[in-house]
């Protein structure tokens, strides 16, 4: 959890408006009192405020500090109904059907984000990956950078004695929510944009294993060489990158395990991100960790967008959402730094 207190400190220093889509429920509204006391972001619950306030008032949660917006009574909607009629309208959506769209929490907390007026928005505790992750890439749409959208969780793993797993017992876990069969190019941009996210999270160097059930050539299978073609786009595209593969898990993680199967290998037996070779195997491997090792699992945290717009397992807690609120608030952060970058450079000049 020291982990998590310093991603709170570091999101405090400069809170971040997110935008909560599922205002009306009981975890939602919690965690958004939780956020407000402990004061790393500015939260806007979005649902009808007679409801949350009842709400509130059952769970005897406060509601100081928390503003509420009803996307169907606000003055924004039209101009929200605009930008998306703006990015889709190609597709055949007309402003009548982008009205109604916009009307929806998830699209209008997302809108919200494209035209400036949130910095980032969490959603999913009621709503499925696919439902969270359709309305952030049609409303916000991929960063200039970014080929996909995916995922990765942060899993932070309880010590056991003469263990200490990726960065002080904190792991990235990618993709377990998104792409359900990544080709060789998607699993080398999922693991490229996960290294990055590691280094802006945990402040480390990421160690990316390309995980597969065949560690440097014990097997043969078209999926092994679908992770093997995977690392050298990867290794073309980032060759600062400490990453290696394929390797199995535990040439990944134990330092015993990788002297035996992979001699030599600047990642076997340290990786801090682990990138998995489909969402079958990822999601299951992350669902594993969490219910049987215990591990607190933080996300799906998105990447790829343009603007910071996160999901929610439904089975969340509202410490959970408060978690993920945190992190939210340092990518929208590093993305508004990010974006001050050029102007400070042609400033020195």
């Amino acid at each position: 959890m020291a982990l998590i207190e310093k991603l709170k400190a570091r999101a405090r220093t400069r809170p971040q408006r997110i935008m909560l889509p599922e205002g009306e429920d009981p975890r939602v509204v919690a965690a958004a009192a939780a956020v407000t006391r402990e004061g790393f972001a500015e939260i806007t619950l979005l649902g009808r405020k007679q409801i949350i306030e009842s709400v509130a008032s059952d769970s005897r949660v406060p509601m100081a500090g928390i503003a509420v917006a009803d996307p169907a009574a606000s003055s924004r909607l039209e101009a929200y109904a605009q930008i998306y009629h703006q990015r889709r309208r190609a597709r055949g959506e007309s402003l009548e059907e982008a009205r109604e769209t916009a009307r929806r929490p998830l699209y209008f907390a997302a809108l919200a984000v494209a035209a400036g007026d949130a910095d980032g928005t969490v959603g999913g505790a009621a709503n499925t990956t696919s439902e969270t992750v359709r309305a952030a890439l049609h409303a916000i749409g991929l960063a200039p950078d970014a080929k996909l959208v995916s995922s990765f969780f942060v899993m932070v793993i309880p010590r056991r004695a003469g263990s200490d797993l990726g960065a002080t017992g904190v792991l990235l876990f990618a993709d377990c929510a998104v792409v359900p069969d990544p080709n060789a190019e998607e699993l080398a941009e999922i693991a490229r944009a996960t290294a990055e996210n590691a280094q802006a999270l945990l402040d480390v160097e990421p160690r990316v294993a390309m995980l597969s059930f065949s560690t440097k050539g014990s097997a043969s299978h078209a999926r092994v060489e679908k992770v093997r073609e995977a690392l050298r786009i990867l290794k073309a595209r980032a060759p600062e990158l400490a990453a290696d593969g394929e390797l199995q898990a535990d040439a990944a993680l134990l330092p015993q395990v990788a002297h035996a199967k992979a001699p030599g290998s600047p990642v076997a037996g340290r990786a801090n991100v682990l990138i998995f070779p489909d969402l079958d195997s990822g999601n299951i491997a992350y669902k594993l960790v969490e219910r049987l090792a215990g591990a607190q699992a933080l996300g799906p945290i998105l990447q790829g967008l343009d603007r910071p717009a996160n999901d929610l397992s439904r089975g969340c807690s509202a410490e959970d959402i408060a978690n993920v609120v945190a992190i939210t608030a340092l990518q929208a952060h590093g993305r508004r730094e990010k974006s001050l970058e050029p102007q400070m450079h042609t400033d020195k000049h």
